[in-house]
């Protein structure tokens, strides 16, 4: 495990964190570079198991951290979580809202169970976490940190994840409403929008001969690294610490992408395009104006398929 330098911007030295969904991937690399910096961390996995080892290689690296099992979705988890930071570290200053699951279907297949579950674990979840952590950062009364979880398909849409673009969505437009809501508090909340080679991208075909190489140990090439920002769970940690620390007092209502060599910033839903009508519009002169004015351009939906360079 890295060490970040004492003193530095993004010492993280006495803050105490809460990683939802942290028991292996990427919360487990999010969890794991906070106790780089500095923080005491709450694990968190449904699987107790999974949750003691993971907290027991923080440890073993260096770390302060302790395990919590419990799904997440729930006031009483959330609850569960901000106590167990309080009752070992003593405060809560970060939260960060990683716990989720899949349940990919077509929106004809997609059952009531299917679309609940996804809500559940990422967008409840994620409220019930973050509002838990808020309400004990403002009696705490120095401020805070909330570090939601995105993804780009939320950002764009997905084929097959009505329910988790939703969700991810979702959390998007949350971030940027709380940011207002918590400003005066000297909370800040953004979101990342992280791309790795996790259970949830591996099955992608274009990228799995290049992920099954990498487990052998071979480097990702440039054009996965860079164009695509595609790396491993560990690729995405640094943005964490980051935003956890003094270096990113001043940013909130964010979505920040990170992913292989790339950083990047999403930019906010906005007009690109407007047309205007004397005394308002009609169905007709909607139809008539179309494709001459506001809709000349439409926005393209989807993540873009990865360019896999010729051999």
């Amino acid at each position: 495990m890295p060490e970040s330098p004492a003193h530095s911007p993004v010492d993280l030295t006495g803050k105490v964190a809460v990683v939802t969904g942290s028991g292996r991937g990427l919360g487990l690399a999010y969890a794991s570079a906070l106790a780089a910096a500095g923080a005491s961390v709450v694990v968190n996995d449904l699987d107790e198991s999974v949750a003691e080892q993971a907290a027991k290689s923080i440890t073993e690296a260096g770390g302060r951290a302790v395990a919590e099992a419990v799904a997440v979705g729930t006031t009483e988890a959330a609850d569960r979580l901000v106590g167990r930071a309080v009752e070992e570290f003593g405060r809560l200053d970060v939260m960060v809202t990683n716990a989720g699951i899949l349940r990919d279907r077509v929106l004809w297949k997609m059952t009531d169970d299917d679309f609940d579950a996804v809500l559940t674990t990422h967008l409840k979840g994620t409220f019930t976490c973050a509002r838990a952590a808020a309400v004990r950062m403002r009696e705490q009364g120095d401020g805070g940190r909330l570090i939601l979880v995105g993804s780009p398909a939320g950002q764009r849409g997905n084929f097959g994840q009505t329910n988790y673009a939703a969700a991810k969505a979702g959390i998007a437009a949350m971030t940027r409403t709380w940011s207002m809501e918590l400003a005066r508090a000297g909370i800040t909340v953004n979101a990342i929008v992280p791309v790795a080679a996790t259970a949830m991208t591996e099955t992608i075909p274009a990228f799995a001969p290049y992920v099954e190489a990498m487990r052998r140990g071979a480097p990702l090439p440039d054009f996965l690294r860079k164009g695509e920002g595609f790396g491993t769970a560990e690729d995405c940690a640094a943005l964490v610490p980051f935003l956890a620390s003094d270096a990113a007092k001043d940013v909130t209502g964010q979505c920040v992408g990170i992913g292989g060599d790339k950083l990047a910033l999403w930019s906010h839903p906005q007009e690109v395009s407007v047309a205007y009508a004397d005394g308002g519009w009609r169905p007709e002169t909607v139809a008539a104006a179309w494709h001459t004015s506001v809709g000349r351009e439409p926005q393209s939906v989807g993540i873009p398929a990865p360019v896999i360079p010729e051999a």
